[in-house]
């Protein structure tokens, strides 16, 4: 199917949107869509967990932060854009999940609570197996505010972690915790408000 068209004057831009337009999207070429951000997303995250397992924890904070920003910029590039897609609607928050849940089941399993990192990877799966029945049911899904504040909270919680081995820091694993605990309670609130 053809790509929609590219509209520069979408009604619905956020702030960080229109401070992307003016910034960062001037040096992406035009011919790279959201979703091939999202396919690279998918295909560095293994890369990402290798540097982890290998405890390359300062590259391996760097390559986090990086994939966890393309997270936003594809999001910023579907509405500035306007290349919204059921595609990108469905597989941008597969990726995040991937993302999140790989270095969880990694990490916060050998350095902060197994039963803790079990909560955090069911409920994502439970997101992705109730995405696809509310998709195939007809049901409008997309990311709502309490989903995005879950997100951030992990980046920062798995951040955090990799900062606290980085370091040898033991304070920097006690709020990597609290925080995933926090990111709990918003993935429990954005499940019940269809968010993913």
């Amino acid at each position: 199917a053809a790509a929609p068209a590219r509209s520069m004057s979408t009604p619905h831009l956020k702030l960080q949107d229109r401070f992307f337009k003016k910034t960062i999207l001037r040096l992406i070429p035009e011919r790279v869509h959201p979703n091939h951000v999202t396919i690279t997303r998918f295909i560095l995250t293994p890369f990402v967990v290798c540097l982890v397992l290998e405890q390359h924890y300062g590259w391996g904070i760097a390559a986090f932060l990086f994939l966890a920003f393309t997270d936003v910029l594809d999001g910023v590039m579907a509405r500035v854009y306007d290349k919204i897609t059921p595609w990108g609607k469905i597989y941008d928050p597969v990726a995040d999940k991937l993302l999140i849940g790989s270095l969880v089941g990694i990490l916060v399993i050998q350095h902060l609570s197994a039963q803790l990192a079990v909560a955090i990877i069911g409920i994502e799966m439970l997101f992705i197996a109730l995405g696809w029945w509310w998709v195939s049911s007809g049901i409008e899904v997309q990311a709502n505010r309490w989903g995005k504040i879950k997100m951030v909270l992990q980046v920062v919680g798995v951040t955090m972690l990799l900062i606290g081995l980085a370091t040898g820091f033991e304070g920097f694993l006690d709020v990597s915790a609290k925080t995933f605990y926090l990111a709990l309670v918003f993935a429990i609130i954005s499940l019940f408000t269809n968010g993913v």
